[in-house]
């Protein structure tokens, strides 16, 4: 009888401490580290949904950023760059009046080549400035995070989640070069899944899966000169040599901002998540297009609104 007493005491008091800790179990510390530009306003969506849910998010950017200001449903830290905001703008500004230009496909190549690499600096820039902050790091090592919310385009994020050790979430449309089908672990079949930039579609002739293979081969450049400063910085943070993969591979979650209405079906891993009508937040009439030929686009051609 007085065992019998003894447990139901228990387990009142453990109802008790349930009902008492549901609420604030129920929330989390997020860490934002989000990619520039229209990359940011995808994921806007998502933290403000996370702070309707009751987490509590920080969004963590440049001083010198085209998108990322202070709003009422996150707390945002900021850290300094050795970049004004007037060359951040004119930088970001000439890399995309490139696309316009109608000039010989040599000539754009190289001049994309170089705005690019220019571009690519300034992020890894932006990346030093957060990673070597030391008040800024150990400010957010003892805030207790439960998660880091960030687009692995610009790796920085996922970066700092490893050093930190903490689980992160990759909120993304696509990673050049294939890095997050290799993150995930995940098939990707040159014969089945269509490449970037090649136009193929998932029922491919012989030539065309050749096509497919040989295509990936022209990004491997960028994708060196854009992701192998990352690299460094992670080696030099856990002091050990580690691969951009390897960092990617650390990923809870991947949610991806596309689905099968716009892309063609692949493989897919159990933490890989399509998330596709996020983009679709904010809604508003189309407006009049006309569409004029570009040959840096995956069809060739570009929409540009009328006047």
């Amino acid at each position: 009888m007085a065992l019998g007493l003894q447990l139901r005491r228990q387990v009142l008091a453990g109802l008790l401490l349930c009902l008492c800790a549901g609420r604030w179990a129920e929330a989390g510390k997020v860490l934002v580290v989000p990619m520039e530009g229209s990359h940011w306003l995808s994921m806007r969506e998502a933290v403000r949904e996370l702070h309707a849910r009751g987490h509590q998010a920080v969004v963590v950017a440049p001083e010198v950023n085209m998108h990322i200001k202070a709003e009422d449903f996150f707390i945002m830290k900021t850290y300094s760059i050795p970049y004004t905001q007037e060359k951040f703008d004119s930088l970001m500004k000439t890399h995309v009046h490139l696309v316009f230009e109608r000039v010989h496909w040599v000539t754009m190549f190289l001049q994309t080549m170089a705005s690019f690499k220019k571009v690519s600096l300034l992020f890894e820039r932006s990346c030093e400035g957060l990673l070597y902050n030391k008040d800024l790091i150990r400010h957010l090592n003892a805030s207790s995070f439960d998660v880091v919310l960030t687009d692995p385009v610009h790796p920085c994020g996922a970066v700092l989640a490893k050093y930190l050790s903490i689980p992160a979430v990759f909120f993304l449309r696509s990673v050049p070069c294939d890095l997050d089908v290799e993150g995930t672990a995940c098939p990707n079949p040159f014969s089945y899944v269509p490449r970037l930039l090649t136009t193929n579609t998932d029922n491919m002739t012989f030539f065309q899966r050749v096509k497919n293979m040989l295509y990936p081969l022209s990004l491997k450049y960028i994708c060196w000169v854009t992701f192998t400063p990352y690299e460094r910085m992670a080696s030099e943070l856990l002091q050990r040599e580690v691969s951009l993969v390897e960092i990617l591979a650390s990923g809870s979650m991947w949610l991806f901002r596309g689905d099968f209405v716009m892309d063609y079906p692949r493989p897919i891993m159990p933490n890989m998540v399509f998330i596709g009508g996020i983009n679709c937040a904010n809604r508003k009439p189309l407006s009049q297009f006309q569409v004029v030929p570009n040959g840096l686009w995956p069809h060739g051609l570009l929409h540009t609104k009328l006047p």
